[in-house]
């Protein structure tokens, strides 16, 4: 018999032994998860033990990581003047230690099931922290150390995402909670932003949230969870402040999504240890007593308001005048600000909308194209559907220049009814149906061509229900 054949067998019935085992070994890492592509979103089912949820997470949506690994390590370096190293650097020594081992197992099993499902990339633990934190090290932290190096150097003008509303008792159509959010960003990120996760963890709450490719935690933050606490927010723009030895936003806000069963629980994990990065107004609610609040986090104010009966809104403003005074470079008085023309908005809906405000009601809200200012209908800046890419002003106040390709780039709104079942509606690309045709765009606006290796179409898409699956 022929050595060198027998060698040759030998190594294949290895190599074919490994592949199968792989093969078995990463099914049963896969058991109970699931995913399904549907109306421009990507809905995954993630249940088990820290590391199966993670390793679930990371094999399941390998190419969306991949993506948006691959466009941020473009895109940051252009946007911030800081390489990929420098991320990975202020990731691993201010975020990675402050991880709680649970935490730590989950992003460890995702870049495991990247790997496993895609083993010529070199992905590690640490570029999944620095996905999970890229707000705040790109919006908080960058302007803090510019801030340390030359007093006013800092551009503290962090970006205003979102438009959000959270009302209850008189101003319901069923005097229950209802909760809506639609996301801004710039769209070479927005567009990628279209996961929804049902999560069942081993430990604590059931989560259903909308969320990032490889994130722990929702991130634009829409998020219900099995004890009836559902929760949404809009950033603070003009905010300055950042701690480096805190706790990064992003484990506060997945810890409260999996373990706050109170209004109260969920103020005390956001505000313990709070490292100031991805400053918000948060709106929260609980099914259980019909109770609202919105809570302003900052560095050194924390305001809070509740109710039974009335609304929260958010348009990136801040309210409070210490807060204001303290924390930010916002001037209430400018109200030519697009924040501020968006708050006005708001308070006209839930004024008109008095009572009759429900699921339906929320989806146009999210949908909505009247400048306040002009009271006309706009494709711009200051409406609550945000199309700053159709707006010859941008938006200064958040350093978005004319015609930047950023603004609205989904909705998704729940009421009470549908936070007991684990339901909520999402609509992926602009809430008002206007498709954003990249080509078309650059043509036409050349100035940002130099995002046309990663920016991409961004359909509208219409109106999905998703509910965790029994």
């Amino acid at each position: 018999m022929n050595p060198k054949k027998n060698l040759v067998i030998l190594l294949a019935m290895a190599a074919l032994i490994l592949a199968v085992s792989c093969s078995t070994g990463t099914k049963a890492k896969l058991k109970n998860s699931a995913r399904e592509d549907q109306n421009g979103w990507i809905f995954v089912h993630l249940e088990g033990t820290p590391e199966e949820i993670g390793f679930q997470h990371g094999y399941l949506l390998a190419p969306e990581i991949d993506d948006a690994l691959e466009m941020f390590a473009f895109y940051l370096p252009k946007a911030t003047k800081k390489d990929w190293t420098f991320y990975r650097e202020a990731a691993e020594r201010m975020f990675w230690p402050k991880l709680e081992p649970e935490y730590q197992a989950e992003i460890e099993g995702i870049a495991a099931g990247l790997k496993a499902r895609l083993p010529d990339k070199k992905y590690d633990r640490i570029d999944i922290t620095v996905l999970n934190g890229w707000i705040e090290l790109a919006q908080y932290y960058v302007p803090y150390l510019d801030e340390k190096i030359k007093a006013g150097a800092g551009d503290n003008k962090a970006p205003g995402y979102c438009s959000a509303f959270i009302a209850t008792g008189s101003y319901t159509e069923d005097g229950q909670i209802v909760m809506g959010h639609n996301s801004w960003v710039e769209y070479i990120i927005g567009e990628r932003w279209r996961v929804v996760a049902d999560i069942v963890p081993e430990k604590g709450l059931r989560i259903l949230m909308d969320c990032f490719p490889g994130y722990i935690h929702s991130g634009d933050d829409f998020v219900i969870n099995s004890a009836g606490i559902l929760y949404t927010e809009t950033t603070i723009s003009q905010f300055k402040g950042f701690k480096e030895s805190g706790t990064p936003e992003f484990l506060r806000a997945r810890k409260a999504a999996q373990y706050a069963r109170s209004i109260d629980d969920f103020i005390k994990f956001m505000t313990t240890d709070n490292n100031g990065g991805y400053a918000n107004d948060w709106l929260v609610g609980d099914t259980k007593t019909n109770e609202i609040a919105k809570l302003e986090l900052g560095l050194k104010n924390q305001p809070v308001w509740r109710t039974n009966d009335g609304y929260f809104i958010g348009s990136n403003f801040a309210a409070d005048e210490k807060f204001i005074a303290e924390e930010t470079t916002f001037n209430p008085k400018d109200t030519t600000q697009s924040v501020l023309v968006r708050k006005a908005r708001w308070d006209e809906l839930m004024k008109d909308n008095k009572g009759k405000i429900n699921a339906e009601t929320g989806k146009a809200f999210e949908a909505d194209h009247l400048d306040a200012a002009t009271g006309s209908p706009g494709s711009n800046g200051n409406v609550l559907c945000g199309h700053v890419d159709d707006d010859p002003k941008g938006c200064p106040e958040f350093s978005w220049a004319p015609y930047f390709p950023g603004g609205t780039v989904q909705g998704k709104v729940t009421t009470a009814g549908l936070a007991k079942e684990m339901k909520i509606w999402g609509r992926m690309g602009h809430p008002c149906g206007q498709d954003f045709i990249a080509a078309a765009f650059l043509e036409k606006h050349p100035e940002y061509k130099w995002q046309g290796k990663f920016l991409k179409d961004m359909k509208s898409n219409p109106w999905t229900l998703f509910e965790a699956k029994k």
